[in-house]
């Protein structure tokens, strides 16, 4: 095995694997968060024996599968030997691998510690936390020839340190990696269960009136036609997309990973269905990752198909 990492600077955006790795309160757990969004299969504290195999099961080597994170739990001489080992096997089987690094200075870790009122997961009975945390860095010295890149965190914050990974592991910004689930639904039906925004459209002119469109639905295009050329739904338009325009950089810049968007009209067949349409293609344009649906468009379409 070589001395080095296996994978160089410029490799870092897509490795096939990812050892997440370092001092216990960094930042673990949000890097396992963002390693999640980016698509990667991730496993909390697996041990370093089983990477390779964990790796080859998730089809890794045929080239379909996720890349896979692990969070590995390095304490003792063992793990070290078992990490040098897993990462000789993966270069053997011609997988590249980066190990991530994650630190903060001992005062940083103690803090938060003592914020969050948990114990160090090491700590011993009668030692103090910050013995524990001076302990654990004395452990973790020899991991460093490993590394392919350590993250101090001391003056990050979650969404920081969130962005700086973001930065390292991939080409997307965090704008396309925003998942934007737009829907449309029949208020007749129900509520949504689960939204972020809900737009009401029943205030626009209903085709449902018309006979020739009654049994048609938004995606057809005279139904299409008529709700988005109307007037009323231009100036609607108008305005609704200047509120998405303003609220949806705001929500990037949170991190979230996932929002939906709901439209509803009285049965989610007509208005409903054109207007997320309208909103999908814009978001689209805009670069959001957009995925669009229409939760009562078959009942309605089957109640059309009765008549």
């Amino acid at each position: 095995m070589q001395d080095g990492p296996h994978i160089q600077e410029s490799a870092l955006k897509s490795p096939d694997v990812i050892v997440i790795t370092g001092m216990s309160g960094a930042g673990r757990t949000e890097a396992m968060h963002t390693f999640e969004d980016l698509g990667y299969y991730v496993i909390d504290n697996l041990p370093p024996s089983l990477i390779l195999a964990v790796a080859q099961m998730g089809g890794l080597s045929s080239g379909i599968g996720r890349h896979l994170a692990v969070v590995c739990d390095l304490r003792s001489q063992e793990f070290f030997t078992e990490l040098h080992d897993a990462l000789e096997q993966l270069a053997n089987h011609e997988y590249s691998y980066g190990v991530l690094f994650l630190d903060a200075s001992d005062e940083t870790l103690l803090r938060r510690y003592a914020l969050n009122r948990r114990p160090h997961p090491i700590a011993r009975e009668g030692e103090t936390t910050i013995d524990a945390i001076r302990r654990e860095r004395r452990n973790l010295a020899e991991m460093q020839k490993h590394v392919t890149l350590t993250i101090d965190t001391t003056n990050l914050k979650p969404k920081q340190l969130r962005s700086r990974l973001l930065q390292e592991f991939t080409h997307l910004t965090e704008q396309q990696l925003m998942e934007v689930h737009v829907f449309s639904f029949g208020f007749k039906y129900g509520m949504p269960e689960e939204a972020d925004i809900i737009i009401d459209v029943r205030f626009l002119p209903n085709p449902y009136w018309n006979p020739e469109m009654r049994p048609l639905t938004g995606r057809d295009p005279l139904v299409r036609d008529f709700v988005i050329e109307h007037p009323q739904t231009k100036t609607f338009l108008e305005r609704w997309i200047a509120l998405l325009d303003a609220v949806m950089p705001g929500y990037v810049a949170e991190g979230k990973s996932r929002l939906s968007v709901g439209v509803g009209c009285s049965g989610g067949q007509h208005r409903s269905v054109a207007i997320a349409e309208e909103t999908a293609s814009h978001l689209l344009a805009e670069g959001y990752h957009v995925l669009t649906s229409h939760r009562d468009l078959a009942r309605a379409e089957h109640q059309a198909a009765e008549r």
